[in-house]
């Protein structure tokens, strides 16, 4: 059914203009009490199997949504409606900005990829604090905090940037994402080396700990899938040695050579960063580096490309206990955290796992026993 709509309404209509009427429905239907009891009991039931502990929360499960979704933190509860077992908001910026020119977003139906060269466009901190701080949630869930450096600070006042987002957001966040990977800000991506890293993640560690003194807000990192593999191990190495809570494995690529595109050659010749299937290969490959690495003393996120219950069960055994999905939801619809859900418990209760912690990591450990 949604297959057939998107064929016929939101894949003749501009993707940012359809990700909008999308998200305005997904709102509405969560701020009617009778609707999103409707929507959330055909949409999100839960599976006691799946349920999930990281980073000092109980979650319904290991499935939630990835930054870039729910920029500006305004259908939390609409999201969870649909299933999703935590929501992170952002990519947020010490300063509102408008993003990059439009058309910044463009789908590659046959590859059910994205491009997207949005730039971090969100309304600030300081107005995504006050959403937050006035929100009145109907659904319980995690919410994690993705913050990114504002388009116009200079690579050198990065850090400043940084900590004033977590100053204004660390106490609305169940986590703190650090995103230096993303590809639309110029100079963004020179953070992720060790040297730049270092100093950044200490500042905001820093910062996140003074300004929320009752509890310790977890603090993770979100790399590129274009890293090379010695600087993914460098990153790895730099987390265990700052203390960090997580890695987020990875961002969108700007990579185009060697991932089976199909598309209309124009298409993929937009810039931005790509998502969706073709990043599927690369991304599970960084996360199974990374959890050779860091192992079990540090949760790891998997996403990208993302599409199906498998591939959500292939991010856990690789060493994932959270996963994370995006550009699959616009293909798929609705019904995919259902459909996901279903089949991580299916696939569960098939194998020699009793539990879905247990199965986190158990291909390294198949290799290193």
């Amino acid at each position: 059914m949604y297959r057939l709509f998107f064929q016929l309404v939101f894949q003749r209509m501009d993707p940012e203009k359809a990700h909008h009427l999308a998200f305005r429905w997904i709102r509405l239907a969560a701020r009617l009490p009778v609707l999103r009891t409707f929507v959330a009991a055909a949409l999100a039931p839960r599976h006691k199997e799946l349920r999930t502990e990281a980073l000092g929360r109980r979650m319904h499960g290991p499935f939630g949504l990835a930054a870039g979704f729910d920029k500006n933190a305004v259908a939390i509860d609409g999201m969870t409606m649909l299933g999703f077992d935590h929501v992170e908001i952002g990519t947020v910026t010490a300063q509102p900005q408008p993003g990059n020119p439009k058309k910044r977003l463009f789908r590659l139906v046959p590859d059910r990829a994205l491009i997207n060269r949005m730039g971090f466009n969100n309304d600030g901190s300081a107005a995504v604090a006050a959403r937050l701080d006035a929100r009145n949630p109907v659904f319980r869930t995690t919410v994690g905090v993705n913050i990114g450096k504002t388009k116009i600070v200079p690579e050198s006042e990065a850090i400043g940037d940084y900590v004033t987002s977590t100053e204004r957001l660390a106490r609305h966040a169940d986590y703190l994402v650090v995103n230096v990977s993303s590809p639309n800000t110029p100079g963004l991506r020179n953070l992720q080396a060790v040297d730049h890293l270092r100093p950044l993640l200490t500042a905001v560690r820093e910062a996140a700990d003074r300004t929320v003194t009752d509890r310790r807000v977890p603090l993770l990192v979100k790399i590129a899938p274009d890293l090379a593999d010695e600087d993914v191990d460098a990153v790895a190495d730099l987390a265990l040695e700052l203390g960090l809570d997580g890695i987020i494995a990875t961002n969108t690529t700007i990579a185009r050579d060697g991932l089976g595109l199909t598309s209309d050659p124009k298409l993929i010749a937009e810039t931005g960063g790509l998502s969706g299937a073709p990043l599927k290969e690369r991304s599970l490959e960084v996360l199974r580096r990374l959890y050779a690495r860091v192992g079990d003393r540090i949760t790891l996120i998997g996403v990208g490309g993302i599409e199906t219950a498998e591939d959500a069960w292939q991010r856990i055994l690789a060493g994932a206990t959270l996963v994370q999905g995006y550009s699959a939801f616009i293909y798929q619809g609705p019904f995919w955290c259902r459909a996901i859900h279903k089949g991580l418990a299916a696939r569960l209760r098939n194998s020699p796992y009793a539990t879905l912690a247990d199965a986190v990591g158990a291909d390294h450990k198949k290799v290193t026993s």
